[in-house]
């Protein structure tokens, strides 16, 4: 995929607010559980498509959609493609590892690679965290690919191919966060040396979006 110098990928690796966006390893080895209205199913090449307010859960990860096409390699790693409603968005969540902390997002299709331990929101794309029931981070673009492995977020301003969103550019909204844990701007001591009002903390750019179309 193709970027300007000045838009390019967005790098929201977490740390920058305080903390390692680490998804739930437990995850990777739960079995996927999947309610639809209708399923076909194909044996030989180890391919599912469920439709009709499919709802997907694997350990803390819960997806919904209208649509969810499923594929199993021989060694047994999934690979799942979520479609919404027309009009409407897919959803995905997951839990941050050892905390009370959860990421979501929305697009209107998701894949999901549990090889290569990716989630893909394309068109629309929203990514929100969680700390407990208060929103701290939100991100925003064309194409958002978030990588388990390496806890990083990868955002594409540009309009995906096809779509009609206006692209070119990211939006973030990003809370610091203190060394005990608490957003800096519940924490005085830690107040002065958050960013300012409309200020970006300092990200890392890439020249590639990473993860391939399966």
């Amino acid at each position: 995929m193709k970027s300007s110098p000045l838009s390019l990928l967005l790098i929201a690796a977490l740390t920058l607010c305080g903390g390692i966006a680490r998804a739930e390893k437990a995850d990777r080895n739960k079995p996927m559980n999947v309610e639809a209205d209708a399923l076909r199913y194909d044996d030989s090449k180890q391919t599912s498509v469920f439709t009709g307010r499919v709802v997907l859960t694997k350990g803390s990860i819960l997806i919904r959609g209208a649509r969810i096409d499923v594929r199993q390699d021989p060694e047994g790693n999934q690979f799942g493609v979520v479609s919404a409603e027309p009009g409407k968005l897919a959803f995905f969540r997951q839990k941050r590892e050892g905390l009370d902390e959860f990421i979501e997002g929305e697009g209107e299709t998701i894949e999901y690679d549990s090889r290569a331990d990716t989630v893909k929101f394309a068109n629309q794309a929203r990514l929100r965290r969680f700390r407990g029931a208060t929103l701290s981070d939100e991100l925003s673009g064309a194409v958002i690919l978030y990588n388990n492995r390496t806890d990083v977020f990868s955002i594409d301003g540009a309009p995906a191919p096809g779509a009609g969103a206006t692209g070119g550019r990211v939006r973030a909204m990003l809370t610091p966060q203190s060394d005990a844990g608490t957003p800096a701007a519940t924490n005085p001591a830690k107040a002065a040396s958050a960013p300012a009002p409309g200020v970006m903390p300092a990200l890392r750019s890439s020249t590639t979006l990473g993860g391939e179309k399966k």
